[in-house]
């Protein structure tokens, strides 16, 4: 298992999210993001509009994706 942060994949908090790889880390914000946002919290309204265009258009958003797996594959386990 390994630990990112809402802020680590370009949010606004702290919220760690817990996984086995890099993918599953990105829909675990993707999922926090619809969460916060639902919920009210403007603060993560810029990330959710980011997350939501990576997802329309992946292969713009290649850097981040592949910024994202590299940083992963750089944590160590917990």
């Amino acid at each position: 298992m390994k630990t990112m942060t809402c802020t680590d994949l370009g949010g606004p908090c702290g919220l760690e999210h817990r996984a086995e790889t890099a993918d599953e880390i990105i829909q675990a914000q993707d999922r926090h993001l619809k969460e916060a946002v639902k919920a009210g919290d403007e603060a993560h309204v810029p990330a959710r509009e980011d997350m939501k265009g990576r997802w329309r258009h992946p292969k713009k958003s290649l850097d981040w994706y592949n910024g994202v797996k590299r940083a992963f594959a750089e944590l160590p386990a917990s």
